[in-house]
């Protein structure tokens, strides 16, 4: 049986329902630029690797040119500083979860591919009451996941093994992260992406409900 001691969040599809947010900045910046825009289904799709892969799989296949992503990307980035918190919420039972996890002494952890100055703002305006031990984005130095150094290098600063954290995520670039660092893949099946694309990607359990979690803790 292994004692889990910490959990590694990520935060778009995760903690947090962007999705919206997300999708308005993104149709805000093609639209500036009469490209076609898209669905929030479609950008579930396209995000999870960083804001250019993001900018990049929304653009038509013949406008993914280093010119037009570096300006679509400047644009989206105007857009969301502007409209990040519009619709944006904890998902349902993330409170509850966040307040038994606080109550249980475990380590908690926020990694997002997201760029750091925004993940940073979300967690302590959108989530305030919890002490997370490590908030973290996209920054200089730090590769982007699936890459999982960075993820290693949260769990060395808490002096806790990665095999003692529970990661929970909710795409395959996350489950890919967690296995790679050496940490318990846990699947969020509220977030954008398919129960099948997380047990595809490493995925040891699959949690329809964030409370769900702590039943993976009791194992």
């Amino acid at each position: 049986m292994t004692t889990y001691k910490a959990i590694l969040f990520d935060l778009d599809g995760t903690l947090l329902d962007t999705i919206d947010d997300l999708t308005d900045s993104m149709n805000a910046a093609l639209a500036a630029f009469e490209l076609p825009t898209h669905s929030t289904a479609a950008c579930k799709q396209f995000i999870g690797d960083g804001v250019r892969n993001f900018v990049q799989r929304a653009l038509p296949p013949s406008r993914r040119d280093d010119a037009t992503i570096t300006a679509v990307m400047a644009r989206y980035r105007q857009a969301y500083s502007t409209n990040w918190d519009n619709k944006t919420r904890p998902y349902e039972g993330i409170e509850p979860l966040l307040d038994a996890l606080t109550a249980r002494g475990l380590k908690m952890v926020v990694y997002s591919n997201k760029p750091d100055e925004f993940t940073q703002l979300a967690v302590r305006k959108l989530l305030p009451r919890w002490p997370f031990d490590a908030i973290a984005g996209a920054r200089e130095g730090w590769p982007h996941k699936p890459d999982p150094a960075a993820a290693r290098n949260l769990a060395a600063q808490l002096a806790i093994p990665p095999e003692q954290f529970v990661y929970l995520g909710d795409t395959n670039t996350d489950m890919q992260t967690a296995t790679r660092a050496g940490m318990f893949p846990a699947g969020a099946l509220w977030g954008f992406r398919t129960a099948q694309e997380l047990l595809d990607n490493g995925a040891n359990v699959l949690l329809a409900h964030p409370m769900e979690l702590l039943a993976v803790l009791n194992q």
